[in-house]
């Protein structure tokens, strides 16, 4: 069924697109940052393709002092690497290449094709947010859209996020920090 879906929503949202797309981004944007401009530290994924856009946010995050990192992908598992410079890592994405943080951070925004009700979300099926947020002591934060919101039944592995960020405000779930 979750494969199902992911196809339904790559298709949902790459067709999402002008000026409706524009506007959407704009709000995620001052949503997330009135929300979380505040905090210090900040793991965020690199937007590609037809995610909601982090390129603005990553600008104003780094741009105010913020400690960002993004999602380096070595072999089954993902790192939290500071920004900095970048390359093209193993599915097509610009990763940074310094040295991996181990440490926590405040926010940790996160990619999906689709949410639930419950905050489970629809990744790209490859468990690497899953594995990543298992022992993680973060704030775990989707961002996208509001039609990315769909009704499934999560599996035994996945890791609830705790808020989604859409163009419509914040859907809070009742997970850790809500």
């Amino acid at each position: 069924m979750k494969d199902e879906l992911r196809i339904q929503l790559k298709k949902l949202r790459s067709a999402f697109g002008g000026p409706d797309r524009r506007d959407a981004d704009g709000k995620i944007f001052e949503i997330f940052m009135n929300e979380f401009g505040g905090a210090d530290s900040f793991f965020i994924y690199n937007s590609f393709a037809s995610e909601a856009d982090t390129k603005r946010i990553i600008s104003a995050l780094v741009s105010s002092g913020k400690s960002v990192y993004l999602p380096r992908v070595d072999g089954k598992f993902m790192s939290a690497v500071p920004y900095g410079n970048l390359k093209k890592g193993a599915f097509g994405i610009g990763e940074p290449t310094g040295q991996a943080f181990n440490g926590d951070v405040d926010v940790t925004v996160i990619p999906l094709l689709g949410i639930n009700g419950k905050g489970y979300r629809i990744g790209y099926g490859g468990g690497y947010y899953d594995r990543y947020l298992k022992n993680a002591h973060t704030r775990r934060v989707g961002l996208g859209y509001s039609f990315q919101t769909v009704a499934f039944d999560e599996d035994g592995w996945d890791i609830p996020l705790d808020l989604f960020v859409c163009e419509k405000g914040i859907y809070r779930y009742e997970n850790n920090f809500g």
